[in-house]
């Protein structure tokens, strides 16, 4: 696939939010927030950084893609749409009888989906064990994965990052997407955080926080560490905004897993097109 450029990626991303959105509406189901703040990172993933094959989704060298916050599949499942791993009709399908777009990433139903997801807290430890499977056969394969900042509460996540470091995972690249919000409020009231990035620091990562929205420091970032192996597994804490794109979806917790009404859909789209260059 020829690189895009920067623009590309952009205009790739309100491409993957609409498509997104018009599952969720279609659906009447869904989790538009996090698709939405997640989306700018998928771009630059499934468009430029991983070395991936539609044609051949269970290609041993591929790189492999964990979405350990699988309620916001819907983002993903629109870059597989895009990137041809399943044909277009099937963004009328998501969480319908028979669909490869279920509820949570199924990698029995779906093309291109590496492992199942939807139990938060499980998916880093899915990712450790496809990065130690490639050192060990020594294959050259990357593995991403993209958790929740809500997600890290969750005990697994640590047991997995104390994992990633014994074992030098320097192919194993974390997103974090952090909005500081979840389903019942902010991450601060909830169970607070604290700083993401130095806690994943202090478990043995090489870390850097980002601004998640902005196309250039994505790939920047991805451009920095490609090719490092210095046993330090990586880690991209990013900031953020759930809902991003749409003014009135912007920051507002209820929009964690609410699906849009016709007149929200329409005006929702129109703000999301505006960001097209």
């Amino acid at each position: 696939m020829q690189q895009p450029s920067i623009e590309q990626l952009k205009n790739m991303a309100v491409e993957l939010r609409q498509t997104a959105l018009t599952m969720i509406y279609e659906a009447q189901s869904g989790h538009p927030g996090g698709s939405f703040s997640a989306a700018d990172i998928i771009a630059a993933l499934y468009f430029k950084e991983m070395n991936i094959d539609p044609a051949n989704p269970k290609w041993e060298d591929r790189d492999r893609f964990v979405l350990s916050k699988g309620h916001v599949c819907p983002i993903q499942y629109a870059a597989l749409l895009h990137r041809g791993y399943v044909p277009f009709e099937h963004v009328h399908t998501l969480r319908k009888y028979g669909s490869p777009f279920q509820g949570h990433p199924d990698m029995k139903k779906c093309p291109g989906i590496d492992i199942s997801t939807g139990s938060l807290g499980q998916g880093l430890s899915c990712a450790v064990g496809m990065a130690i499977a490639g050192k060990r056969d020594e294959k050259d394969y990357r593995v991403f994965a993209m958790l929740g900042d809500g997600e890290c509460q969750e005990g697994q996540i640590w047991e997995a990052a104390q994992t990633a470091n014994k074992y030098q995972l320097d192919n194993l690249i974390v997103f974090v997407d952090d909005n500081n919000l979840q389903i019942d409020g902010t991450c601060d009231e909830i169970m607070p955080n604290l700083d993401l990035e130095l806690k994943f620091q202090a478990f043995g990562f090489e870390t850097k926080r980002i601004d998640g929205h902005d196309m250039e420091q994505i790939v920047s970032t991805l451009d920095e560490i490609r090719d490092k192996q210095n046993g330090k597994p990586k880690c991209i804490v990013c900031n953020t905004v759930k809902g991003r794109g749409v003014s009135f979806m912007e920051n507002v917790c209820g929009w964690h897993g609410a699906a849009p009404k016709e007149a929200e859909y329409l005006d929702a789209m129109k703000e999301i097109a505006g960001g097209l260059k």
